[in-house]
């Protein structure tokens, strides 16, 4: 078991407050060793204590920065693969075209550079504040062409604010990190990217591969050391590519934990620079069917096997919806108004009771060992940035949100308790005017309990 001092707050977390993470500063934060006891913690109802320093926005690189220089012909332009997905656009570094907790970016970026880029081989650590980079070594011998981004998190820095509840924040925002870079990999033009969201290695969390133009197939994004899907299998957007005798779970994928699919559309670079989180309060009406439609079905596509999704709508008819097997329009399994609850599990983010709609990531169990627990975090937060992107594309205001306390969605629908915990999530919001009717409930679809009160709150998520 992990130690708890006096005042609740694990060993880990006080020396990451006092000091900063210590040993590892070049490569970024390991997850603490009894993760499943952090998890606990940070799925309780205990506040977090006063804010304390987050120390530097980005790692002490050693060397001189340069600049990242431009792709010629058949070169792998890394300055707007990371512009459109790193780079800061502010001063602040609070503005980037990936979403924090808090905007307080943890998530630290090193490139382990092959033949074929704008840049030497090498090893270089990435600034996201001045769009500079530092040169770390040589690349390892075997360097595909392309390159290797790898991402780390300095905990201090979400720590800071939130405390004992920061590792799965950590690793929610390294899983949108990693969509970002994949996302600015295909806006370019990019070859299919190689993305590890395992949960097996202590550092780097995950980690996105791009091949070099030269190295390029029309293959779907997939996991390093797996074969890429050929565009002959890969299923069309919203279609169960299993046959009856396959079939999976609603809200499930059929595909193993580690395999990343591609977003259904290629976004544009302005629509990646663009990409903001709707500040509070959102619109109040429930995204038209085909618009959310589309956000599930992007959630569930990238989701992996080991994450549940649904989504929480209010008027008219206040309802869970589910994604339905063979592509078909979402179905009603639980009936009732679920936000003001979703409310009050989201650290009393009142605003949320008002939202037209929520996405949830819902999954690892209480239970869960540690590579579960990252693996499903990585994976929601991978999953809720395509969502999200998708969901702007359809002109849908949409915040994610992933502090939750006492989220025990099964229990709260009359399952074991224990087994089905909301993981992360996504307010949506449409205006009147674009929104249609939510889909009538089916007879036997379960009411949803009446919603808790919103704990207090110093500043949430």
């Amino acid at each position: 078991m992990e130690h708890l001092d006096d005042d609740g707050r694990t060993a880990d977390v006080k020396r990451l407050r006092r000091d900063g993470p210590q040993g590892a500063r070049d490569r970024g934060d390991s997850a603490p060793a009894d993760l499943p006891t952090v998890l606990a913690h940070a799925r309780s109802a205990r506040r977090p204590g006063p804010d304390t320093p987050a120390g530097p926005r980005v790692p002490a690189w050693p060397g001189r920065p340069s600049p990242l220089p431009g792709a010629g012909p058949g070169r792998l332009d890394l300055g707007g693969l990371l512009r459109l997905s790193l780079a800061a656009s502010d001063g602040s570094g609070r503005l980037r075209p990936v979403p924090s907790a808090g905007a307080l970016h943890p998530v630290d970026t090193e490139l382990v550079v092959g033949a074929g880029c704008s840049l030497p081989p090498g090893r270089y650590g990435y600034d996201p504040l001045r769009h500079r980079v530092h040169r770390l070594g040589r690349e390892p011998d075997g360097t595909p062409p392309g390159v290797t981004v790898e991402l780390s998190v300095t905990a201090r820095r979400t720590v800071s604010h939130y405390g004992h509840r920061a590792w799965p924040l950590l690793l929610l925002d390294t899983g949108h990190a990693a969509a970002a870079v994949v996302l600015a990999a295909r806006a370019l033009g990019a070859g299919a990217p190689e993305v590890r969201l395992d949960g097996a290695a202590a550092r780097p969390l995950a980690a996105v591969r791009v091949p070099a133009p030269a190295a390029t197939s029309p293959a779907t994004t997939h996991t390093s050391g797996r074969t890429p899907t050929s565009p002959a299998t890969a299923h069309p957007p919203g279609r169960n590519p299993t046959s009856p005798a396959t079939a999976h779970p609603p809200g499930r994928t059929p595909t193993s934990p580690a395999t990343a699919h591609p977003p259904s559309r290629t976004p544009t670079p302005g629509e990646l620079l663009a990409r903001r989180s709707t500040p509070p309060p959102l619109p109040h009406t429930a995204p038209a069917p085909e618009a959310l439609r589309a956000v599930l079905d992007s959630a569930v596509r990238a989701g992996g096997a080991e994450l549940r999704w649904c989504v929480a709508v209010g008027t008219p008819e206040p309802c869970l919806l589910e994604p339905a097997p063979g592509g078909a329009p979402p179905r009603r399994f639980a009936a009732g108004e679920a936000r003001p609850t979703l409310a009050a599990w989201a650290g009393g983010q009142a605003w949320l009771a008002d939202a037209g709609a929520v996405l949830l990531a819902r999954g690892c169990p209480a239970d869960a060992d540690a590579a579960h627990i990252v693996r499903t975090h990585l994976r929601a937060g991978f999953a809720v940035h395509l969502a999200h992107v998708t969901a702007l594309h359809h002109g849908l205001a949409a915040r994610p949100v992933g502090s939750w306390q006492q989220a025990d969605l099964g229990a709260a629908l009359g399952a074991p308790p224990g087994q089905d915990w909301i993981v992360h999530g996504l307010a949506l919001g449409a205006l009147p005017t674009t929104a249609t009717t939510a889909p009538a409930a089916p007879t036997g679809s379960r009411p949803f309990p009446a919603a808790l009160p919103a704990p207090e709150e110093k500043n949430p998520a």
